[in-house]
């Protein structure tokens, strides 16, 4: 038993969390079957179009100075960019929400779903809650609350899953699914704040007005070049969902949703718990030996051992699994699948490793990946004839993109 212990910290803190983020998304994988068959695609054609928008907005939540909270050498200069991102995530909260008030109809009009327009209300709470809890997931991060992390995302996915199953067998539609996440993600903000303010408290006293302006101008690389990068990539990614809605319909649009969500499980599930641990041991050893190369060799092997057996499987037999486990109209989910398995592999190989980006300061260079993931949207859906074709526009091209950024991050981490 010793022996299959854990001996370093980096496997420690990644077990710490993973096991964390299994039970969280074991949660939605184990309800998975049952949401197929008390929802429609069409109810997953309409929250693809909120979770896209609020998505895309939600970038711009903490002007991105949530990725700084790592950087400081002192807690005090952390805790300050703590609370400048909370700040900025209330302002533009309310600004979301006066435009909603506003152009509520228009906006309507132009995402050409009828059922999207009273949950456009919505969608600054959305926003707000996420920024909030970026906020407090970088500071425990910063602190290797590990374990925090992990409670407050089972805590987020036990209580979505409850509201979709309750409010699905209500036969509620696509109700049940947005109201899901707004309260799943509520919840979460909720626990890992309290257990921020036990352990944290006195951190509080250090927040001063003008350290937060001096901190602004300090990381201000950040919103300056970020936010735009940022934007444009969650906006290739969940403008997907919106183009599907309006240029073909909501039940393209939830079949692609579904496939992406479904595939995307192992990118969250194990990706993300190995790119907590990775943020922190990279930024030290580049801040400490000015380079990176043990730690990204050292995960970069573990992702691509990771992904390699899961992806051969899904590529052969994705469409006979899709039928068997989520039912029989959910085939064409199954399709797209084998499609996207290429781009997907090198995403989760990617993901976690592109944040050397931040570690290097290099931020200008993710801004023009992401203008050529947008472009690599636009193309497909131009020249794309039917959804089976601007899916594989989008894989092939993505893939690209991906071989890129591992190139970029691998430079920066003075690999070669």
């Amino acid at each position: 038993m010793k022996r299959l212990k854990p001996k370093s910290e980096f496997s420690k803190n990644v077990l710490t969390l993973m096991t964390g983020t299994t039970i969280a998304q074991a949660i939605p994988i184990a309800i998975s079957p049952i949401l197929t068959r008390i929802y429609t695609p069409e109810d997953f054609g309409v929250f693809a179009l909120y979770v896209a928008i609020a998505s895309i907005l939600s970038v711009i939540a903490t002007g991105r100075y949530e990725m700084a909270i790592m950087l400081p050498k002192k807690d005090e200069d952390a805790v300050n960019i703590v609370a400048l991102s909370i700040i900025i995530s209330f302002f533009v909260s309310f600004i979301s929400l006066v435009i909603v008030f506003i152009f509520n109809a228009k906006i309507t009009n132009i995402l050409g779903n009828p059922e999207i327009s009273n949950w456009l209300y919505f969608i600054p709470i959305t926003v707000l809650l996420t920024g909030v809890y970026q906020s407090f997931n970088y500071w425990s991060n910063r602190k290797k609350q590990y374990k925090r992390l992990a409670i407050s995302r089972v805590v987020q996915s036990g209580s979505t899953a409850t509201t979709n199953l309750g409010m699905g067998f209500g036969q509620m539609g696509s109700s049940g699914l947005i109201l899901g996440q707004v309260l799943g993600l509520s919840i979460a903000v909720t626990i890992l704040g309290r257990m921020i303010w036990e352990e944290d408290k006195n951190r509080l006293y250090s927040i001063k007005l003008l350290k937060i302006f001096a901190i602004t101008r300090r990381y201000i690389k950040f919103p300056k070049f970020d936010i735009l990068a940022s934007f444009l990539n969650v906006s290739s990614h969940q403008i997907t969902h919106i183009l599907f809605n309006t240029l073909f319909n909501s039940t393209i649009a939830g079949y692609y949703y579904f496939t992406q969500k479904i595939l995307g499980l192992p990118i969250t599930f194990i990706a993300s718990a190995i790119s907590d641990v990775f943020r922190q041991i990279a930024t030290i050893e580049y801040q400490q030996l000015g380079n990176a190369k043990k730690i990204y060799k050292s995960t970069f092997k573990k992702l691509f051992i990771l992904s390699l057996f899961p992806s051969f499987i899904l590529y052969f037999y994705s469409v006979e699994l899709f039928v068997f486990v989520f039912g029989e109209q959910w085939s064409a989910s199954g399709e797209y699948a084998k499609i996207l398995v290429p781009m997907l592999f090198l995403r989760f190989i990617s993901s976690p490793l592109s944040f050397m980006l931040y570690v290097g300061q290099k931020q200008h260079w993710n801004m023009y990946a992401q203008i050529l993931f947008l472009t690599a949207i636009g193309a497909s859906f131009t020249i794309g004839d039917s959804a089976h074709e601007v899916i594989y526009l989008i894989s092939i091209q993505f893939s690209c993109i991906y071989i890129f950024y591992l190139y970029m991050s691998a430079k920066i981490a003075k690999l070669f």
